[in-house]
């Protein structure tokens, strides 16, 4: 509506040609070029549909697995450039019901529901014996208004209880994290078979 407006506004003679709607060279090659992208998603997003249904769902898996759903050229990793400022929201779920948070969460990046541009770098769900995790990067850890939409949004999604505890953690965070347990492995190892050396002591002088 706003550009037949535009259109009238310029000319004030009241004589249009036939083809005065019809779109200028330039806005015709970028309106063939957003269908072209369109249409290129499009194949993309059936493609992953097709791969997607033959996998298993979380939910039948039992042990320890990680499923990542990343943007091409993104890694799983913290130290990836897409990731290394960001961070990532983690929430816990029961068993059972892993299988279908999943599943609305993917709908909801092909979707592009998070409404954060480019923030979203992909995501994870976690199966673990007792317990479920589901987690979702972003690029920009200090962007708080960001992460704050992120966080709303998953719990929509989601259909997440009002109660339901949610933890945000920096890579930055995680990576100072790993890099104290490996410093301290050393010492507490050295600990505990010192324990276990005085506690044999202890069961010999007993005896």
């Amino acid at each position: 509506v706003s550009s037949v407006k535009s259109s009238l506004k310029d000319d004030d003679s009241g004589d249009h040609d036939q083809d005065q709607g019809s779109p200028k060279d330039g806005e015709k090659e970028k309106s063939e070029d957003e269908d072209r992208e369109q249409n290129a998603s499009r194949r993309k997003v059936e493609q992953f549909w097709r791969f997607y249904s033959h996998m298993i769902r979380p939910g039948d898996l039992t042990g320890h697995s990680d499923f990542h759903l990343f943007k091409e050229g993104i890694k799983p990793m913290w130290e990836d450039d897409a990731n290394k400022m960001g961070g990532k929201w983690i929430i816990r779920l029961r068993k059972g019901l892993a299988s279908r948070c999943w599943e609305n969460l993917i709908l909801a990046m092909l979707g592009e529901q998070f409404m954060v541009g480019e923030e979203i770098c992909g995501a994870v769900v976690s199966v673990r014996f007792q317990e479920d995790i589901i987690s979702i990067w972003n690029k920009t850890a200090s962007d708080q208004s960001t992460t704050a939409r992120i966080r709303d949004t998953l719990r929509r999604v989601l259909n997440l209880p009002p109660n339901t505890i949610m933890e945000y953690k920096t890579h930055t965070d995680s990576i100072k994290y790993v890099c104290l347990i490996v410093l301290l492995f050393p010492l507490i190892l050295s600990l505990t078979y010192a324990c276990m050396l005085t506690r044999q002591k202890k069961f010999i002088s007993h005896e």
